[in-house]
């Protein structure tokens, strides 16, 4: 999984980066490792993983991972070139969701580059340059569309939706929020368009303001549009992220209790990321290895196996699959498998989020 963190100058985009980074970095159980200056991968925290590592000793630990990406250049004409605009959007156009860093607190001694605080404004002015590039992208569709309805009418249908499209971005309006039914939604993602990639906004506040951010008027503002377009807020402050990047595990958890947060900023936006993309993941165990895999939900057991290897997929047999929870209660494999818990299922089987699998396979 691939996220890009995009947002203005100086609302606190590469102190989250780097506080995320960083607190990947120094905790054994979430290894991290810089691609190059504004790529990061972290690995999904995840407790299941944690306590069949403990219980098998592998000689292997592989968790999930998250690629984040600190993407840079944003300025107004973006979509025009402007600054670093191509690189930006081609870097945009390659993550799989976008997370939109919002300031929502005011600080005399950080200059906004607008003037001042303002979250709508600030959305606008990134939606406008995405929608602006979007519009041009459509615009070519359309053409080459309406070029292959003179030898294939079935052209027509698809030159009409995306002509709907364009009216719809003409309004300011982002390709996420478009109306169409599941068939024109597959022919537009075709298109990989900015606008329509799934969007997580962080509302990046003061110390004071994240701890009781539903009183947080600038947070506010956010919910509302992002409740408008289907997207998810998430509240975060970037400067105590980057304050508890510095902290040693045991640390880290009593700085979150002092400010009344359970979670990191990192683990929350990990499973707002997860939920927002409809991932889930299954687990796999044994002496040599204990690793996460992410799917998608609704992926049958074949395919899941596929994750692993192709012949995996291509010689399925059968997945034995014990639900954690219930490998956690009976303390072992061999306990759960005596009451009966270890299920033997076949190629119509959907995985569920949190099982523990050994594929049967024959190649």
């Amino acid at each position: 999984m691939k996220l890009g963190i995009v947002g203005l100058p100086n609302v606190g985009k590469s102190t989250l980066f780097n506080a995320i980074t960083n607190a990947g970095a120094q905790s054994a159980n979430f290894p991290f490792c810089t691609i190059e200056p504004n790529v990061g991968m972290v690995s999904v925290p995840d407790r299941r993983l944690d306590y069949l590592a403990e219980l098998y000793q592998p000689k292997k630990y592989t968790p999930a991972v998250i690629e984040f990406v600190d993407i840079a250049g944003l300025v107004k004409g973006a979509s025009k070139g402007e600054g670093l605009g191509n690189k930006f959007l081609g870097n945009i156009r390659a993550t799989d969701a976008i997370i939109h860093v919002v300031r929502c607190f005011d600080d005399e001694n950080v200059i906004h580059v607008e003037g001042g605080t303002d979250p709508k404004r600030d959305i606008e002015i990134i939606d406008l340059e995405l929608i602006m590039a979007d519009m041009e992208m459509v615009e070519r569709r359309i053409d080459k569309a309406q070029k292959a309805a003179k030898g294939d009418k079935k052209y027509l249908h698809e030159a009409a939706l995306f002509k709907e499209l364009l009216e719809h971005l003409n309004e300011g309006r982002s390709a996420r929020s478009f109306p169409c039914d599941g068939d024109d939604r597959e022919l537009i993602a075709s298109s990989d368009l900015l606008t329509a990639k799934p969007i997580i906004y962080a509302a990046n506040m003061d110390e004071d303001g994240v701890s009781h951010y539903e009183d947080n008027a600038y947070f506010k503002t956010v919910a509302g549009i992002a409740r408008q377009e289907g997207a998810q807020v998430l509240p975060i402050c970037a400067k105590v992220e980057e304050e508890m990047a510095e902290l040693e595990a045991e640390d880290r958890l009593m700085f979150l209790e002092e400010l009344g947060l359970e979670e990191s900023g990192l683990d929350r936006m990990i499973k707002c990321s997860y939920a927002l993309l409809g991932l889930i993941s299954f687990l796999t165990c044994g002496a040599d290895e204990c690793r996460a895999w992410t799917i998608k939900k609704g992926t049958k057991a074949p395919q899941a196996a596929g994750k692993i290897h192709s012949d995996f997929e291509r010689g399925f047999i059968r997945a034995e699959i014990v639900a954690f929870d219930d490998l956690k209660a009976c303390g072992s494999m061999n306990a759960a498998k005596e009451k009966g818990l270890v299920r033997s299922e076949g190629k119509e089987y959907v995985m569920h989020d949190g099982d523990v699998t050994l594929f049967r396979f024959n190649v």
